[in-house]
């Protein structure tokens, strides 16, 4: 976590998904996603709450945007990871490995920004996952869209990345009225390859 109360990965990401999915307007959003900012970790809550209003005005875009970065998290989070603990999630029966990769999703996702919680239960192949204090979906008039796709994909691209077949979806949203945001998961018993980008070599 930076000092200024939001994750290096949070800041990081969008920047790229900007860059990727709206690079016209990459300038724009650096007025507040600065370079200096994402060198020394010193982007705050304003500044992201900021590009993420921005964001949603843009419309359709804000759902690739966000999802692009929470994959960016998911990707990063596990790069960032020592081998030999990859190689004991990677290496685990399917049923602990899944139950691991979704306690990394919770860090992952607590991380995001100062007074992010998130809960965890997992029983017989279900996992569900409650947020709430997301920076996504703080709004002042609740809305008709889920906005917390970044958590959403957080958890999807984990998942995918250390071979966990599932079936993820957002059950509820802050943002839409309800209490908190819901991640729905439901594991599917076969085994599924490693995704594509994840480190094998060790």
């Amino acid at each position: 976590m930076a000092e200024a109360g939001i994750s290096r990965i949070l800041v990081a990401s969008l920047h790229q998904a900007i860059s990727d999915e709206l690079p016209t307007r990459l300038d724009f959003y650096e007025n507040w996603l600065h370079p200096d900012g994402l060198r020394h970790g010193t982007i705050g809550l304003g500044p992201v709450q900021a590009v993420l209003s921005f964001l949603r005005q843009e419309g359709e875009p804000y759902h690739p945007v966000t999802r692009r970065a929470g994959e960016y998290a998911a990707e990063w989070t596990v790069a960032s990871q020592w081998p030999v603990h990859r190689a004991i999630i990677r290496s685990v029966p399917l049923g602990i490995r899944s139950r691991l990769v979704l306690r990394l999703a919770r860090r992952t996702i607590r991380s995001t920004a100062a007074g992010c919680q998130a809960r965890i239960t997992v029983r017989k192949g279900h996992g569900r996952l409650d947020i709430t204090g997301s920076v996504f979906c703080n709004v002042r008039e609740a809305g008709r869209e889920q906005l917390c796709g970044y958590h959403e994909a957080i958890v999807s691209r984990l998942l995918a990345l250390y071979g966990v077949a599932a079936h993820v979806k957002l059950d509820g949203c802050r943002a839409t009225g309800d209490p908190s945001c819901l991640i729905d998961v439901t594991i599917n018993s076969r085994r599924r390859p490693l995704a594509e980008g994840f480190m094998s070599s060790e």
